[in-house]
């Protein structure tokens, strides 16, 4: 049952630009009344050029707990950030900010691990496998992180964006854990074809990849949401592929970032350790 909105309603918002198409203030509001939780999810179409000072007004409303961060703000956000989680340090960027004791925001990122938690969930284990993701963007670089952490042996990632590409690719094989490399749109040889762009959402788009060479025995994820089922994922299935889609993400995305913005899994606060910036431009 949902919660009467009133005065002592906690508010979050979800900021991004564009905001129409987001599914997470309903979604985020109810996991909250089915907590017991007095908190709605407010959207919030900020342009990027007005962002630091958007953030600054609403910090000043004390009834404003969190802010629940989508495309293209993520790294942006890091920067108004004063604390943040390891993984969003390691990032330098965020998909959901709660209040620290003095006000100021403490960030963490969930897409990847959310994301990686929806494709087991889907019957994929990454353990072993070859890797390709399209787009290494703000939840991208996320799902990148987390499948390097997961166990794969390999990662081929591809971004136009050669700077942004080139930064991960080489981030990430700073931890040694395994190969990753810069890919191609040809899915050839990988057990694993990931897209983490807005590619599908418009019916004009072309495919993220190359689909030719997709094979039944290859695990296809897309992070779009609407539609719901993306043009790739529709591919895949015809050629049956096992997959995941965006509402699989969302929905183990949300539930972490839910225990964070509440604090009501001491398993999932355990990991959300604070590390404090001492420069914002690292």
């Amino acid at each position: 049952m949902s919660q009467q909105l009133n005065g002592a309603t906690r508010v979050h918002f979800i900021v991004g630009d564009p905001i129409a198409q987001v599914k997470s203030p309903a979604g985020v509001t109810q996991a909250y009344h089915d907590r017991g939780q007095n908190a709605y999810v407010m959207p919030a179409h900020v342009a990027p050029q007005d962002l630091a000072n958007w953030t600054a007004g609403i910090s000043l409303a004390k009834n404003v707990d969190g802010i629940i961060v989508t495309v293209p703000h993520k790294f942006s956000c890091f920067d108004l950030c004063s604390t943040t989680t390891e993984s969003a340090a390691f990032l330098h960027a965020v998909n959901t900010m709660r209040r620290n004791s003095d006000g100021s925001w403490h960030g963490a990122m969930f897409d990847g691990v959310g994301f990686v938690a929806a494709m087991r969930d889907n019957g994929c284990q990454p353990e072993g496998k070859k890797a390709l993701l399209i787009g290494a963007g703000g939840a991208g670089s996320a799902i990148a992180h987390a499948l390097v952490m997961s166990g794969v042996t390999s990662l081929a990632i591809v971004d136009e964006n050669v700077a942004r590409r080139t930064t991960l690719v080489d981030r990430l094989n700073s931890l040694n854990r395994c190969k990753v490399e810069h890919g191609s749109t040809d899915p050839v040889g990988v057990d694993i074809v990931l897209n983490a762009t807005p590619m599908g959402m418009k019916q004009t788009d072309p495919y993220p990849l190359d689909i030719a060479p997709i094979s039944a025995t290859m695990f296809v994820g897309c992070v779009i949401t609407a539609p719901a089922i993306s043009p790739l994922i529709a591919a895949a299935r015809a050629k049956g592929c096992a997959t995941m889609t965006g509402a699989d993400m969302f929905g183990r995305v949300r539930d972490l970032m839910v225990d964070f913005l509440v604090e009501t899994s001491t398993d999932s606060v355990s990991n959300f350790t604070a590390v404090t910036k001492v420069d914002n431009a690292q």
